[in-house]
């Protein structure tokens, strides 16, 4: 199950990214910006991110102007790896080395074709697992 979330300025990017999602059978869940209205990007960085911790969900895609407010607060949760992504290289990497388990988009930097294939190669894209990426993350979660 993918959790999704935005502030306002992502919301018509997440309806392009939950059709595709539907147009795929992949099960999601919504947990807002449900408008287009000033809100705040924390707030569903941290329900998105919440469900993750929770099992909930495995994967979450988050989405607000630029990608970067909403990608900081997620990464301040334990066990939170949150990668901003911009090209299908990046989404493709990420995920291989760094086993992210959160993409953030910019709505105001990304369209709506690049952002399906970015959300494509991410959640099709599995970890190597390779021996040197495994550490990497533990160093990551060392406090």
């Amino acid at each position: 199950m993918i959790a999704i979330g935005n502030d306002h300025t992502g919301y018509e990017l997440k309806m392009e990214i939950i059709k595709y999602l539907e147009e795929k059978g992949i099960e999601y869940k919504d947990f807002g910006c449900g408008k287009i209205d000033s809100s705040d990007y924390p707030v569903y960085a941290k329900a998105v991110c919440k469900a993750i911790q929770n099992k909930e969900c495995d994967k979450g895609i988050l989405i607000c102007g630029t990608g970067i407010g909403i990608s900081i607060a997620a990464n301040k949760m334990k066990g939170i790896r949150a990668a901003l992504c911009h090209d299908c290289f990046s989404a493709e990497a990420t995920r291989l080395h760094n086993d992210a388990n959160v993409l953030a988009l910019g709505a105001r930097v990304v369209g709506p074709g690049l952002a399906v294939k970015i959300v494509d190669t991410f959640l099709n894209t599995e970890f190597s697992g390779q021996e040197r990426h495994i550490r990497r993350i533990k160093m990551l979660e060392e406090e």
